[in-house]
């Protein structure tokens, strides 16, 4: 049966056509839906990690007990995965071992750009990256085979635009496979010093073996068209370069991106007269065609920076301009905001109004730095905030005037261990942790926090407040965040203690289907002096319309923080404007 998919879901077909057994991620955008698709498979057992270095401790662990495993994340997950990932690489596997990589070309959903190919070039394992659905699910088989033929974890590189386009997938069925027998071996699996210096060796002929295969690898593929212009790609580029140049260029296309053909390239690049690299981020290809003596070219017509279109390569290699119509008007942007009854939104306020300095951290709450709050002052990655609000405050020797801000699954993806660092350290600084009920800025994934699994299962909840305490925290208090005052009150008091201290900012995100809302809230507009103090908050229910106040009904969700900020009585409830 033939079915339309995003490439996320044809690479969870993949992975349950392929016999996978075992699927530990971390959530992370652009690769957050291939473990949710995984998970609709009974005969895949798939979790959510606390993060991406677990993920795949847990998959490595399962590929050694014989398994099929796989663990999904986003670029700057791989950071977190690289210590097991290198190592990982010198033991090989049992059963066959995938990470899939979804980089973020063009930055939609991360902190920075980064080119994954350096961490299989660096870690000395193959990379395989498709570019459409089809070859998503093709390359996951393909990728399992490789795997167990080369005795190594096999790196799957997605895009953004890969990830969460849809083309057509044919749907096969399952491959039932038995688990590999396990057998203790310590030589290959114990990497101490002088166990892992032999396993270097081994590596080191693997990757002679996987070069000598790239050449005749079946997913990398020469398509003949004019010979006057031959582009080598790979990934979604090669879409780009196939919608310019159609059958005006002869195309090799990579499949495997590491180790790349040496005798393939060099063939391929003797038949056509010009030679254009087209590849997203860094000049990885290029730069080995460089080394082979092939004249080519690349990034001297493309940037370094953000992701590629059609349109752009025709316009950089063939000099086409497409139409466009143009506005006399410039048009108004349309910032990311925080959802109407946010629960940050309040905390936010609230610091910006005590001007401290925020360290913040990566999700939702990272729109605090937005206007109209303007309420954090640093986002680094992952876990970053507590760490870096000690190293802030050892710096300046300053106490009172600065918080550390993190999510719940944030918290226990990497949170922890800076709390740990603050108090063994004998630091004073102020932690707040948004506990939002979720994994919120992934699409509401479960996190140990929530008490269910990723298949629903009803589990005990991790308490952050009793994590806080045994981490060395003795001040740890949970506050509501709507609640202004007192949450004013809170941050105020702690931040006047000369020891470390816990403020848990409690309330469910507003999206959550248990959640249930009031009704919205009335502009009354003959008290309204349009003074915008209701604007302070930044909700997108609330705009100025004839210089007064007006609340969109279709979006309020009768949170209240508007309410305590008119001195003028303006903003009402539905009852009270029934009086």
């Amino acid at each position: 049966m033939k079915k339309l998919m995003l490439g996320n879901e044809a690479v969870a077909r993949g992975l349950y056509e392929a016999g996978c057994h075992i699927v530990s991620s971390y959530p992370g955008t652009p690769s957050t839906e291939i473990t949710e698709f995984a998970a609709k498979y009974p005969e895949i057992y798939s979790e959510w990690a606390p993060n991406e270095k677990v993920a795949t401790e847990v998959a490595v662990g399962a590929s050694i007990g014989g398994a099929r495993s796989f663990c999904a994340m986003k670029h700057v997950g791989l950071n977190v995965a690289a210590d097991p990932l290198f190592t990982a690489s010198y033991t090989g596997v049992g059963g066959g071992l995938i990470l899939a990589v979804a980089d973020d070309q063009g930055m939609h959903s991360s902190q920075n750009e980064q080119d994954s190919r350096h961490y299989a070039v660096a870690a000395k394992v193959p990379m395989v990256e498709p570019a459409d659905s089809a070859e998503c699910k093709d390359y996951v088989r393909f990728a399992y085979e490789l795997s167990e033929r080369f005795d190594t974890p096999v790196i799957f590189r997605l895009s953004t635009r890969v990830s969460h386009s849809q083309s057509i997938v044919e749907e096969c069925g399952r491959e039932e496979l038995p688990l590999k027998d396990y057998q203790k071996d310590p030589k290959k699996y114990v990497m101490m010093p002088g166990n892992a210096k032999l396993r270097h060796v081994v590596v080191e002929e693997r990757t002679k073996a996987l070069t000598e295969f790239a050449e005749t690898c079946p997913i990398n593929r020469v398509e003949w068209g004019s010979r006057e212009v031959g582009v080598i790609t790979s990934g979604i580029a090669y879409q780009y370069a196939r919608e310019a140049f159609g059958d005006r260029a002869s195309y090799l296309k990579l499949g495997l991106v590491n180790p790349l053909p040496e005798k393939l390239i060099l063939d391929f690049a003797a038949q056509v007269k010009t030679v254009y690299v087209i590849e997203e981020l860094d000049d990885v290809i290029e730069t080995h065609c460089k080394k082979l003596g092939v004249v080519c070219s690349g990034k001297e017509h493309f940037s370094p920076i953000g992701e590629y279109f059609q349109s752009a390569v025709q316009q950089k290699l063939l000099g086409k301009v497409n139409d466009f119509t143009a506005f006399d008007e410039p048009v108004p942007v349309r910032p990311p905001v925080m959802c109407p009854g946010c629960p940050h939104r309040g905390l936010f306020y609230t610091l910006g109004k005590l001007k401290v300095m925020v360290s913040g951290d990566i999700g939702c709450y990272t729109l605090g730095a937005t206007p109209p709050l303007n309420a954090m002052d640093t986002t680094v990655c992952m876990g970053a905030s507590i760490s870096g609000l000690h190293g802030f405050n050892k710096a300046r020797h300053q106490e009172g005037n600065s918080v550390a801000v993190i999510g719940d699954s944030t918290f226990m993806h990497s949170g922890m261990t800076g709390l740990a660092n603050i108090t063994y350290n004998q630091g004073c600084s102020t932690v707040i942790v948004v506990d939002n009920s979720i994994t919120g800025m992934t699409g509401h994934q479960q996190n140990p926090t929530t008490g269910r699994t990723l298949s629903g299962a009803v589990v005990p909840k991790i308490e952050i407040e009793a994590v806080c305490r045994a981490l060395g925290v003795k001040r740890v208090r949970v506050e509501d965040p709507n609640d202004l005052k007192g949450m004013e009150a809170a941050i105020r008091e702690e931040l006047a203690v000369s020891e470390p201290s816990v403020i848990v900012s409690r309330r469910p995100c507003a999206l959550l289907k248990e959640v249930k809302h009031e009704k919205p809230f009335l502009i009354d507009r003959e008290k309204c002096r349009g003074c915008k103090a209701c604007l302070k908050i930044g909700c997108p229910a609330i705009s100025m319309s004839d210089k007064k106040a007006s609340i969109d009904n279709t979006l309020c969700v009768g949170c209240g923080l508007c309410k305590e900020l008119c001195s003028f009585g303006a903003i009402l409830t539905s009852e009270e404007a029934g009086k």
